[in-house]
């Protein structure tokens, strides 16, 4: 005669294979999900060094500019208006000197200028602007909605500030570096000592 308790009865064979089914597909749900959320990990991973956001606007010619005039080159990015006194001139001068200075040294450097007052800064005022500080600066404005855009994208500060029956603009005065890829590589503050901006520059362009 069979022991009856040599083997489990039908009722606990049923439950271990019903927990082991389960078992099964918790471990293949895991799966999926590493393999899903490794994936978004890596492409977040891959993203997250180009700094600001994409754009669509005009440059000093009236041809269409994207995010892509940051790519390619070690890029100094200023933010500023043409009506502007003192900082703005004085950055893109300041610039336009170092730039002039590496290319003697065979390195390269992009000046990017983004006009944070787009409805007086038409690409003729810029063409005009960016002209007189040198020829390989590039002058970027568009629709101000468009602009406005763009500048909440890279956090850039800017606000009209009434002066008398006209205006002025408050902004964000610092360059902004970014590598050959468009990656923040830090910021050159306005004032800053020329030869802590000299060094950045440098070691920005070598990269």
């Amino acid at each position: 005669m069979t022991d009856p308790t040599s083997r489990p009865p039908r009722r606990k064979a049923h439950a271990l294979r019903w927990a082991l089914w389960v078992l099964v597909a918790a471990i293949v749900a895991l799966l999926v999900l590493v393999v899903v959320f490794g994936r978004q990990e890596t492409s977040a991973v891959r993203d997250a060094g180009v700094y600001g956001s994409s754009f669509q606007l005009v440059d000093q010619n009236g041809g269409p500019v994207s995010e892509s005039v940051l790519r390619g080159r070690p890029t100094a990015l200023f933010f500023g208006f043409t009506h502007c006194p003192d900082v703005c001139p004085t950055t893109l001068y300041e610039l336009a000197g170092y730039q002039k200075a590496l290319k003697a040294e065979g390195r390269d450097l992009a000046i990017v200028f983004v006009s944070v007052d787009p409805e007086r800064d038409t690409p003729d005022v810029l063409r005009t602007y960016v002209g007189s500080i040198g020829a390989d600066v590039t002058a970027v404005t568009g629709d101000p909605a468009k602009v406005a855009a763009m500048l909440d994208g890279f956090g850039i500060y800017a606000k009209k500030v009434p002066q008398g029956e006209d205006y002025t603009m408050d902004h964000t005065a610092s360059v902004i570096l970014l590598d050959r890829a468009g990656a923040f590589k830090g910021t050159i503050a306005y004032g800053e000592d020329p030869e802590a901006a000299k060094l950045k520059l440098a070691r920005l362009a070598a990269a």
